[in-house]
């Protein structure tokens, strides 16, 4: 146990009881536990393994490689369409922790295993995302827009990408695009 992490079990969150759980079942795999992002994150030989993390409705235990992962027990979600390599389990009650203890052990194992062996996730490339059309406009109109956002690093036109394309107006889509021209021009992510 981390001490720097133990603010997270001890705030009197909604899923305490859950959380604790979660805590010393990851804990018992021998994993390294550290606090990133805000939340206790679970490594093995310093790379990110899992983390336990809380949302309104449910807590979870998060593998930040869960796509590679067999998943036997069909328990593993992906989070969105867009997720790419992690995979959640969700928990609404204590009693499911307890009941996948084993599994929850053994899905940790696997993980390890898949650390071990070096594998990694092969994500999209940013140009198998799709381009809506307002932007594909905007690229075609403006050259040094087209430059400007080659130029950016894969992520960060993926998050753009992601980010023009979610809203289903194309008026909303132009202005997300507009207003995003500025930061792209001068290298800047949508995050940055």
């Amino acid at each position: 146990m981390n001490p720097k992490v133990d603010f997270y079990f001890s705030e009197g969150k909604k899923w305490q009881e859950e959380l604790e759980q979660l805590r010393t079942i990851v804990l018992a795999c021998e994993l390294t536990e550290k606090l990133k992002w805000g939340v206790p994150c679970y490594l093995y030989q310093d790379r990110n393994l899992v983390l336990i993390h809380v949302f309104k409705e449910y807590c979870a235990l998060l593998f930040f490689k869960g796509a590679l992962l067999k998943d036997p027990h069909h328990i593993l979600i992906q989070q969105t369409k867009n997720t790419q390599a992690t995979r959640q389990i969700r928990f609404t009650h204590v009693k499911e922790i307890i009941e996948k203890e084993f599994i929850l052990k053994t899905y940790i194992q696997e993980a390890i295993e898949v650390e071990k062996a070096g594998l990694k996730v092969q994500l999209k490339e940013a140009s198998e995302f799709e381009t809506p059309d307002e932007f594909q406009d905007k690229l075609t109109e403006m050259p040094a827009l087209q430059t400007a956002f080659k130029m950016l690093t894969p992520g960060r036109q993926r998050a753009y990408l992601l980010y023009f394309a979610a809203p289903k107006q194309s008026k909303t889509r132009e202005s997300r695009i507009e207003k995003c021209i500025p930061q792209i021009l001068i290298g800047k992510g949508l995050h940055d």
